[in-house]
């Protein structure tokens, strides 16, 4: 059997990894990378040290997404020919994920979905991820749901239960994978005069897209109020290379005393800096999962999420966008170290380690252990 796996950006390497682990032993193993985040996939790749076989060129600065999905579909098809897989495994909700499934589907390849079932219920809220996952489903063979909430939005939609396996996420299987990254300080943070022990700190990203513009503006207000009332606590932010994030919050945020502006950090910095927050604000979906590994609690800055989970399992606040809701949310939390403190032995609602294990055996055709059996 021959797989393809595709991939594009940071996220989709993390939470492929695993399954690009897995896969090798049993099934011809080609990766492709499309560099739709280019900078940042190849740190990521580095890390988990994988060489894609197959790399494109298919982004470049102030690229609209039509010119990127059309860039997609072409170079995919000329991959497709030559590769000729079995099975193309994507993962997520990027252009890079929508855009090989259909090159794939038009060729007749079964397309198999890591990550499937993720809904916000709004087309505008992420965007353009929910359409992508959205019209995604319609095209895939074999639909690997997170957790059983996912699998229940798949069925809701029409998709034949037949074709869904609940795996859990395989964020928690990279996480396990890169522990020895961080249970000690990376040395990209050390090189970077990083100490992180002197006082409390909480981490902040951002980059959606539904939060740029005066949404952004709000949040670096918020910030800035937040540092002052919080004096005794630091404040990290990691910040995106896109000049929509970057430029706002340098501008914004370059003063304030106790929040230090980083540039972006590799895998196994942003675990590190989880694992030792007292809190994390962010409007990042991988790290609304990352984060309940370690007991530590996430004000999420978007009006939706497709990751309920956590916030039902107590872990996440959605707080919206606006500055009065970000401040309570983050306030509730700071003001709160016992609700803090009750999440550490607290069971991670995304998965316990073996999602890509599930995975792999449902595409060879084995069974496939339960999650929670």
């Amino acid at each position: 059997m021959r797989v393809l796996v595709v991939l594009g950006t940071r996220p989709e390497v993390i939470k492929l990894a695993p399954v690009i682990e897995a896969l090798r032993p049993v099934a011809q193993t080609v990766v492709c990378a499309t560099g739709q985040h280019r900078e940042m996939l190849a740190q990521a790749l580095d890390f988990f040290g994988i060489e894609p076989d197959v790399t494109l060129d298919t982004m470049s600065p102030g690229r609209s997404l039509n010119v990127l999905a059309s860039r997609l579909l072409m170079e995919m098809d000329g991959v497709l020919e030559r590769v000729r897989p079995d099975w193309v495994v994507v993962q997520g909700d990027t252009t890079t994920a929508y855009c090989a499934g259909l090159a794939a589907f038009h060729r007749g390849v079964a397309v198999a979905h890591v990550e499937a079932g993720l809904r916000t219920g709004d087309l505008a809220n992420p965007f353009p991820e929910e359409a992508n996952r959205r019209l995604l489903a319609q095209i895939v063979s074999r639909h690997f749901a997170p957790t059983q909430r996912a699998r229940e939005c798949l069925v809701r939609e029409g998709i034949d239960d037949a074709r869904i396996v609940v795996t859990g996420n395989t964020v928690v299987d990279a996480i396990m994978q890169a522990r020895h990254a961080w249970e000690q300080l990376p040395p990209s943070l050390a090189r970077a005069g990083w100490r992180g022990t002197e006082t409390p700190h909480i981490l902040v990203t951002c980059h959606r897209r539904e939060n740029f513009g005066a949404t952004l503006d709000g949040i670096c207000k918020v910030l800035c109020d937040l540092c002052a009332r919080y004096a005794g606590h630091r404040w990290v932010f990691p910040v995106h290379l896109n000049p929509a994030v970057r430029e706002p919050v340098l501008r914004e945020l370059g003063a304030v005393p106790n929040l230090t502006l980083m540039e972006p950090v590799d895998y196994a910095s942003s675990l590190y800096l989880i694992s030792k927050s007292v809190l994390v604000l962010s409007d990042s979906g991988g790290i609304q999962e990352e984060a309940p590994t370690f007991g530590v609690p996430v004000v999420v800055m978007r009006s939706h999420t497709e990751r309920r989970e956590g916030v039902d399992a107590g872990f996440a606040t959605l707080a919206g966008q606006t500055p009065e809701r970000i401040e309570a949310a983050v306030s509730a939390w700071l003001d709160d170290p016992q609700r803090r403190a009750a999440l550490r032995d607290r069971a991670n609602p995304y998965g316990d380690g073996r999602a890509a294990q599930r995975i792999v055996a449902s595409l060879v055709s084995e069974a496939v252990e339960v999650p929670g059996d």
